[in-house]
């Protein structure tokens, strides 16, 4: 039987990160399997219509994200449009005003609803100056979640953490990578002459939203540990946000490329020796698999999609979370051998090549499947 499932998200493409990138993909996958998708989400500047299954709402700047929106409430609108075409599903991915009206309007119409659990809102405000409200925040997202028929994260790890904590029906979906898009024949020596790393120098890079609940200062930190015994080593910044300014003042001898999308993305991502991911406020990670599926050994905590995915002195290296001493003296082990780094540039990419989009794709579907016979 086809679905007929309406997404209710904050955030969705041409939009960059982590969040509307999934989406994309699950959208556009469930389509690709004969289901009828529609898309609810805030209005991405004044001159969007949207689409015959792409519908916008308005919407306000997120604070400390330009260029993304939380959408309003909108329960009457939703009630209206369900009353006249009742969808099967409908899925809610954000926990915004929009995410709330769309569980609401569902519930009181009858319609089953799903959720998804993408982003660690609660820590982030640890980084913005509010952390006291962490306690309130995290009630208010595991609210929405325990008002779903199953919750659907991305790792075991979260999906323990959530039943923990008491939201129901938590189904683990995980996360794919793009296999053709991220493939280490996309190195580039033409970049690599670019940031200053024609010689023998080893590139180290970040990819990521270039902001405080990043831990980016444990990427200055590693780095100039790196330095002294690589001296010719480079440090590519790849992403923007509100430390990209200070970052750039800090250090004009490294290159931040600003924001990359596709296949120029993708070239950074392969023209790179070591990926240095010091995030402790992921809920998966999607740069992590983008790194190795590319071929690039990952250093990282042992959180989220790093602890899944990197077998440490295998395909990369994980340390224990918090501990920066630890994380530091990985990443000189890693670049120590060179052959050692390239064989396990090859394992990283071997250990992705099973996990691609499809295979996400038909977990989604069977999880709200389930929801629907719950």
């Amino acid at each position: 039987m086809k679905l007929d499932i309406a997404f209710v998200t904050e955030t969705y493409p041409p939009e960059v990160n982590g969040v509307a990138m999934t989406v994309g993909r699950l959208v556009d996958g469930m389509r690709q399997r004969g289901h009828r998708v529609e898309v609810l989400r805030p209005r991405q500047g004044a001159a969007d219509a949207g689409g015959e299954h792409d519908v916008p709402f308005a919407g306000v700047a997120l604070p400390g994200y330009p260029g993304l929106q939380f959408g309003l409430p909108a329960g009457g609108a939703l009630r209206r449009r369900w009353r006249q075409r009742r969808p099967d599903l409908v899925h809610v991915v954000t926990e915004g005003p929009l995410g709330w009206s769309a569980v609401a309007a569902a519930r009181r119409l009858g319609i089953p609803v799903t959720s998804g659990f993408h982003t660690n809102f609660d820590r982030y405000s640890v980084h913005y100056g509010i952390g006291w409200l962490r306690p309130a925040v995290a009630a208010y997202l595991r609210m929405l979640h325990r008002r779903t028929r199953a919750t659907l994260v991305p790792t075991a790890a979260l999906a323990a953490e959530l039943a923990g904590e008491g939201v129901p029906g938590v189904r683990v979906v995980g996360r794919g990578v793009d296999t053709v898009l991220f493939d280490p024949a996309r190195r580039s020596n033409e970049l690599r002459t670019r940031w200053g790393a024609d010689g023998a120098g080893p590139v180290c890079l970040y990819v990521g939203r270039l902001a405080p609940e990043k831990n980016l200062a444990l990427v200055e930190k590693c780095f100039a540990a790196l330095q002294v015994w690589h001296p010719a080593a480079r440090l590519v910044w790849v992403g923007d946000g509100p430390s990209a300014r200070k970052l750039e003042q800090d250090h004009p001898d490294q290159y931040f490329a600003g924001m990359r999308t596709g296949e120029d993305l993708a070239a950074h991502f392969a023209s790179a020796d070591l990926f240095l991911f010091p995030s402790l406020s992921e809920t998966y990670g999607n740069v992590v698999a983008e790194a190795m599926a590319s071929g690039v050994p990952v250093v990282a905590y042992r959180s989220a999609a790093a602890a899944e995915l990197v077998v440490d002195g295998d395909n990369g290296r994980v340390v224990a979370p918090g501990d920066e001493k630890a994380f530091v003296e990985a990443a000189l082990w890693a670049l120590e051998d060179g052959e050692r780094l390239r064989r396990m540039g090859e394992r990283a990419r071997s250990a992705m090549l099973p996990r691609g989009w499809p295979d996400v794709v038909a977990s989604f579907e069977r999880a709200v499947r389930e929801a629907l016979a719950g």
